[in-house]
């Protein structure tokens, strides 16, 4: 993963998607079954969520992330439950504050 802190820098959505559009298949709760169309809203909300909870730590907006998760947006057509996609959110989420 990339040790760069990147909030409050250019990176945009479609800079994040290729990122883990490349390397979502590494990640352990992917499996070897997972498509990336699976994961990409999760990893979406996570570097949203990141971007307007700039300078709050992940675990006093858990809560509400997952609160939000099933009128997210972007979520699509994917039903996954929050427990099923927390650890992309929190990837997405890490890699834009540059925690671990």
């Amino acid at each position: 993963m990339d040790d760069r802190k990147t909030t409050g820098s250019t990176l945009d959505w479609d800079t994040e998607d290729q990122y883990w559009r490349s390397n979502y298949s590494s990640r352990p709760y992917a499996g070897s079954s997972g498509r990336y169309e699976d994961w990409q809203p999760a990893y979406r909300y996570g570097f949203e969520s990141a971007n307007r909870h700039q300078g709050r730590p992940w675990e006093d907006v858990e809560h509400d992330l997952r609160s939000g998760w099933e009128s997210y947006e972007h979520r699509g057509g994917s039903r996954s439950t929050w427990e099923q996609v927390k650890d992309a959110v929190r990837d997405g989420w890490n890699r834009l504050t540059g925690n671990r």
